[in-house]
């Protein structure tokens, strides 16, 4: 696969640069998106979630999968699904899912130096909580680079695809989302991004589900690796 980004039908003829000279507010999914999807740490968490859900429902590892996959497609986030039917409490939750080791992230030196190039805000807008991400971005050497993190807790437990979380960027935070890039691995989740004018980046690189709904009528961009898509900006290529 090329370096380079690939860029969806209605940008085809627009180099990055010039079509992204008008962002002044960057913003990134945490999980699968400022790390490669094949450091699967997300499979991590994935077997945390399955004994909680094993431990709470008293089912066996096959149901618990079954019903942790169906809450995530269904509600967003498997968390969503667990309160809304089973009540669970989603620090509890968070807290448990996310105590993992961190070993297998590793700095990428050329991904900080990109991103701290960029001009204007740096913001985090992740289904997960904030404790978790400022971890993991600790463990990638970007925690002073970002502003702040915009978590599952601040979205009032809407998480990503329901435009709320968006909208919040804006009321909260004073995003103009029409000068606001959002790369992000899920697809789905840059439609709501799209309708209300941010710019958008699909990191198309493997992501369980990642796929799913993907159109380009509110995909921008899409590249498999985030370091070069940001290299090419800021080199104006």
């Amino acid at each position: 696969m090329p370096d380079s980004p690939q860029i969806s039908a209605p940008l085809a003829s627009a180099a990055p640069s010039s079509t992204l000279d008008h962002v002044d507010c960057w913003v990134f999914d945490l999980d699968n998106t400022l790390y490669p999807a094949e450091t699967d740490l997300f499979g991590l968490i994935d077997m945390r979630m399955g004994d909680y859900i094993s431990r709470l429902l008293d089912v066996d590892a096959a149901q618990a999968r079954i019903v942790q996959k169906r809450y995530f497609i269904d509600h967003g986030t498997t968390l969503s699904g667990l309160m809304r039917y089973h009540g669970v409490d989603p620090h509890h939750f968070l807290d448990f899912v996310h105590d993992i080791d961190l070993d297998r992230l590793q700095a990428d030196p050329a991904l900080i130096g990109h991103i701290e190039a960029l001009p204007g805000r740096k913001l985090i807008f992740t289904n997960g909580d904030a404790p978790y991400a400022r971890r993991v971005l600790d463990r990638l050497g970007l925690s002073h680079i970002f502003e702040l993190i915009h978590d599952i807790h601040t979205t009032g437990y809407r998480p990503k695809p329901d435009p709320h979380g968006y909208a919040l960027l804006r009321d909260e935070y004073g995003v103009n989302l029409n000068h606001a890039a959002f790369f992000e691995d899920m697809a789905r989740n840059l439609k709501p991004a799209k309708a209300l004018g941010m710019t958008t980046i699909w990191l198309n690189n493997g992501s369980e589900s990642g796929h799913v709904d993907a159109h380009e009528d509110f995909i921008d961009f899409e590249t498999h690796h985030l370091t070069p898509f940001l290299q090419n900006i800021l080199c104006g290529e």
